[in-house]
């Protein structure tokens, strides 16, 4: 991490560490290295060891999960993206480079599937959440173009009861123009202001124009290997 007495000082949506140059660059090459499709575990007793650190991503069925770990790792097939959203049923794991786990969640709030259904993989999350003790940080992906749903409520508290640290991270921010992404954070950024187990940091990206990537892929790395 950078001096933070040497950094300037931060804008209300992205306090905490600055990452300099060097830091961007190291989380890159990281990033770069070789990436696969692990396993997709049905049930909590499926899960591999816990012998890497690992970190999460949730979020609503449709907010562009699948999008951004592939923009993450520059690969555009690694996880599947549906046209159905609600089809991650699974937890599914990802390895980066051996050494670190990409985890991908069960979305929530726009399944087309039953209710009994849809309660099933979604506490198969919530499990995973209040179980996994490599879990490093989860980060939720919220649409930029809509902030913060009642369902993503749930999530919030669902995270703050397992105790775990997560970080917001908007998605298809270029859908907004520059000023109106900026609002975004600072807005969501002031809606968690009190939660326990929120990182202080909103982080705005776009999968598809690479916006926010380098500095989502140097926080992944902060927490997983602090």
């Amino acid at each position: 991490m950078s001096d933070p007495e040497a950094a300037p000082p931060p804008s209300p949506s992205t306090p905490g560490p600055v990452f300099d140059a060097a830091e961007l660059e190291a989380a890159r090459v990281i990033f770069a290295r070789q990436a696969e499709f692990m396993m997709g575990a049905a049930a909590m007793d499926g899960l591999p060891a816990p012998d890497l650190p690992e970190v999460a991503f949730a979020g609503r069925s449709n907010v562009g999960k699948s999008s951004l770990i592939n923009a993450l790792v520059s690969r555009h097939r690694l996880a599947r993206a549906s046209t159905e959203p609600g089809r991650t049923r699974e937890v599914n794991f990802f390895v980066l480079d051996e050494r670190l786990r990409l985890v991908d969640l069960p979305g929530y709030g726009f399944a087309k599937v039953s209710r009994g259904t849809a309660r099933k993989f979604q506490d198969l999350g919530r499990a995973y959440l209040r179980g996994r003790p490599n879990l490093k940080r989860v980060y939720l992906l919220i649409d930029a173009r809509h902030g913060l749903k009642p369902p993503d409520a749930e999530a919030l508290d669902a995270l703050d009861k397992a105790a775990v640290s997560y970080q917001i991270v908007l998605t298809k921010a270029d859908k907004l123009k520059a000023g109106e992404a900026r609002a975004a954070a600072d807005a969501t950024l002031a809606a968690i202001s009190r939660r326990p187990a929120a990182y202080p940091r909103v982080l705005a990206t776009s999968a598809e124009k690479g916006d926010g990537l380098p500095e989502l892929r140097a926080e992944i790395i902060a927490a997983a290997f602090a």
